[in-house]
């Protein structure tokens, strides 16, 4: 049986890594060759991203390749979604790409809708409206830069510029093109009616692709720098969600969890109903003609930045030290509702959940312990209620819910979302999203001949934990008063 070499680039909200992933006698492995920080820049009051920075560490990845005389059969590489950037003449970029998470996109929303109604909006998208995804970005930069949008020959995502830099081709992947909430699922193309209501230049639009594509091939000039061969670069499913669901997908309920927590299932066409707006869920593009019917949910962001606030006080805990320490702590003291706004860029998050506690009449946390434990109950809280909407969507009763992603490493959220939910939790792999990355680099190579295929060799190389429930009348009494305490601070739980 043939050995097959791939590298996959994975670059996330908080750090990248490049691994290397080796198929031979049915089993798949992966070594992660570099790992390195994706810290945003601010300059002139604006939030951006260091895309100069990851060009270099995706650079000094393919030197290390070189130095372990890896041979690549192909090269792929995955994103978070919704960010953009702007080429002009010879595909200069023409602005740092900015932060989904830069206040430029504040009340824009509301201009927005002035102009195009919510409700059309979806109907011609099926996409969950959220103030960061690419269409609000590119209507603020229509208001505030009109003559550099004037300037741009090309829109496209964070993937497709890496994925330019690499080859030279301009191309956009589906998965992260449906991301920008301005592809027309239906129609299967860009919706130019949304941007030409907006006022927005439509020549801008590049040709789309589909996963498991072969964009071209590694720069000869790339190549050469870095000292590897030549190798065809893929588009995986460029969207970090959409090659997580690529590895471990099916008609199962799933969490893929982090930053953000995106809870779903996997479909065969969008759910574009007046229901699935009213609950803000989206149809994202899958691999292989499927979508992916989830709601985003502020995920592990929380911890993160709590985490981040203790650091500057000289407290650095890890994730297992807090997830240890909060065990002890007394069950429901205090409860948040992750998606609340205040909770979406503060300066302190600690402060921000205490905020949130005395607008709700509860105790605030007392320490990090207190706050981890209150963090994990809410989000576990949170799955149950979006897994009701989910199942109420899609008509189907979930038995199991399957965790991928770096959250699948939190065995305390595993066993409070089992809980809460009264669901079995299968949890794990870890790195589904490379996994997912490289299972779409083997389809288009050959190596594997079909998506169940992919998945059973992925099955079979990492297997999981699983978690099943044991109290969950507690949790049923906490459900009643985490909702509540939604409706008080002016949200929906």
């Amino acid at each position: 049986m043939s050995a097959y070499t791939y590298l996959a680039f994975d670059l996330g909200a908080e750090s990248g890594r490049a691994l290397l992933g080796r198929f031979s006698s049915g089993i798949l492995s992966v070594e992660q060759i570099h790992r390195f920080l994706n810290e945003p820049v601010r300059y002139n009051g604006e939030l951006h991203w260091d895309v100069a920075r990851l060009w270099w560490e995706m650079q000094r990845a393919m030197s290390i390749v070189a130095s372990q005389a890896a041979q690549l059969d192909g090269m792929g590489l995955d994103t978070w979604g919704v960010d953009y950037a702007l080429l002009g003449e010879g595909g200069t970029l023409l602005e740092n790409p900015y932060h989904y998470r830069d206040g430029r996109t504040e009340g824009m929303l509301e201009r927005v809708f002035a102009v195009v109604s919510r409700e059309e909006i979806f109907s011609r998208t099926g996409i969950q409206i959220m103030p960061i995804n690419t269409l609000y970005q590119v209507y603020a930069a229509h208001l505030k830069t009109p003559r550099l949008l004037e300037l741009a020959r090309v829109i496209i995502n964070m993937p497709d510029l890496f994925n330019f830099w690499l080859t030279g081709v301009v191309v956009s992947e589906f998965t992260i093109a449906t991301t920008t909430q301005y592809y027309d699922p239906r129609q299967g193309r860009w919706s130019t009616e949304l941007f030409r209501k907006l006022g927005l230049p439509t020549h801008l639009f590049p040709a789309l692709v589909q996963p498991g594509t072969v964009i071209g091939s590694l720069l000869p000039g790339v190549a050469g720098e870095a000292g590897v061969s030549e190798c065809p670069v893929i588009a995986p499913a460029c969207h970090d969600t959409g090659s997580a669901f690529a590895a471990a997908g099916g008609p199962t309920a799933f969490i893929s969890s982090g930053t953000w927590s995106l809870l779903g299932t996997e479909v065969k066409t969008p759910v574009i109903t007046a229901e699935a707006e009213r609950l803000n869920f989206t149809n994202e593009g899958g691999v292989c003609g499927t979508f992916r019917l989830l709601k985003n949910i502020t995920g592990l962001w929380l911890l993160q930045r709590c985490r981040r606030d203790w650091q500057l006080k000289g407290q650095d805990y890890s994730y297992a030290e807090l997830c240890d320490l909060a065990r002890s702590q007394p069950a429901f003291r205090s409860l948040v509702d992750p998606d609340h706004e205040s909770f979406v860029r503060p300066t302190t998050m600690t402060a921000a959940i205490d905020r949130f506690c005395n607008l709700t009449g509860q105790p605030v946390p007392q320490d990090p312990p207190g706050y981890t434990r209150t963090i994990l109950e809410s989000l576990a809280l949170k799955y149950r209620v979006t897994l009701r909407y989910l199942e109420r969507l899609t008509g189907v009763t979930y038995d199991e819910i399957h965790i991928v992603g770096g959250g699948a490493q939190n065995a305390l959220l595993n066993q409070f979302t089992a809980e809460a939910t009264g669901r079995r939790v299968v949890a794990g792999p870890v790195e589904a999203t490379a996994l997912g990355n490289l299972g779409m680099q083997m389809l288009a190579t050959g190596a594997v001949t079909s998506l169940d295929e992919m998945r059973a060799v992925i099955a079979r190389s990492y297997p999981v934990q699983v978690f099943e429930p044991t109290q969950t009348d507690r949790w049923l009494e906490a459900l009643t008063r985490f909702e509540q305490i939604c409706a008080l601070s002016g949200g929906e739980a």
